[in-house]
């Protein structure tokens, strides 16, 4: 029998995974790197010192597709409710979505060099809310349908955000829609394939490990990413100047670099993030309490993301001077767990997750 803490606050009861908890933590610390970690810009096999660059891109992926797994948790894993449930749930999501979304705007107005996800993760919640109670097959489809369309998308939008400055340029260009619907997709069909089995958790596991696989190797081939793709903006593909109508067509469709919005970084980034969550509930759910005890730290982050991920830009804002290196980044890990167990161990449910519940059971009774 899997061996789980109990929910804290479920929509519709169920066990609450701390794997997934693990892999939210995953997630944050990566983003935490990127933004202070002093991390290398551009992934070389080749080049040891360059393998940092891993968490460009994937974390936030990562984060997004577990924002898909977190929408399933809550609206009944495998069985999702027929109205009139589905109808609260979908009221709930809908107003959590909204504090997210402002909570970000408030972020963003600290200043902070660095691009906030939150808007984009909060319109996300809205634009899945239809999805709540479709098959797996279906939504397999639609995050597919959206892969493909993701590059296009993305460079379609680019003019509208001419002259927009650095707060209009977050959202929804840094982190396309469609490319990060994609991933919230694909979670939300993980959340439903029953991730508490083992079965289900070693399929995943390898399935998104061959599918990461195979897309990198493609793109790698097919178009290998130019020395001077550095120029290039996150969110959006980058063709190289002098590049032919084939090499720009490669570029913009097959390009494994993070942030391209191809086929290839969609598709590769999202096996990446099914096969750390199935590693990570492999790994902790169902083998005990040593496990769970000795994911603790993680766990405890993981539980209350959106605490976690304010708290790190607050900080930015407050030290303009921060070093980027790898010893900020292990500050910032260091305080992130301290903070995160003390909090779970003597108040519960994070301060950030605990106020949005609130606001939610508040407007939707």
């Amino acid at each position: 029998m899997t061996a789980v803490r109990p929910a804290l606050a479920t929509e519709v009861r169920g066990a609450r995974l701390s794997g997934v908890d693990v892999a939210r933590a995953v997630a944050l610390l990566g983003m935490v790197a990127a933004h202070v970690g002093g991390i290398a810009d551009q992934l070389d096999w080749s080049d040891p010192s360059s393998w940092s660059a891993l968490v460009n891109g994937r974390s936030s992926s990562l984060f997004a597709v577990l924002a898909g797994v977190s929408v399933g948790l809550v609206s009944g894993r495998q069985h999702p409710p027929g109205p009139p449930e589905i109808s609260r749930v979908r009221r709930r999501l809908a107003v959590r979505a909204a504090v997210i979304v402002l909570i970000g705007l408030v972020l963003m107005g600290l200043g902070t060099p660095v691009y906030v996800i939150l808007p984009t993760y909060g319109a996300l919640f809205l634009l899945v809310l239809p999805a709540l109670r479709w098959r797996r097959r279906s939504l397999l489809v639609a995050a597919g349908t959206c892969a493909l369309v993701s590059a296009p998308a993305a460079i379609a939008i680019v003019p509208l955000y001419a002259g927009a400055g650095t707060f209009g340029v977050q959202l929804g260009l840094v982190y396309p829609v469609v490319t990060f619907l994609t991933f919230v997709l694909v979670g939300l069909a993980v959340a439903r394939s029953g991730l508490e089995a083992r079965g289900t958790q070693v399929a995943l596991l390898a399935s998104g490990a061959v599918v990461a696989a195979t897309a990198y190797v493609v793109g790698s081939i097919a178009a290998p990413v130019p020395v001077d793709a550095g120029d290039a903006f996150p969110g959006v593909p980058f063709v190289p100047q002098g590049s032919s109508v084939g090499q720009g067509f490669a570029q913009v469709f097959l390009s494994p670099r993070d942030h391209s919005g191809s086929i290839v970084d969609v598709v590769g980034s999202a096996g990446v993030a099914v096969a750390v969550i199935a590693l990570c509930t492999l790994l902790v759910d169902g083998r005990g309490r040593v496990a769970e005890r000795i994911a603790t730290p993680l766990s405890a982050v993981g539980s209350m993301p959106l605490t976690v991920y304010a708290l790190h830009l607050v900080v930015i804002a407050a030290l303009p001077g921060l070093p980027q290196s790898a010893a900020t980044w292990w500050w910032f890990v260091f305080g992130a767990v301290v903070v995160a167990v003390l909090w779970q161990r003597f108040l519960g449910r994070g301060p950030a997750e605990r106020l949005v519940a609130r606001i939610a059971r508040s407007v939707v009774p």
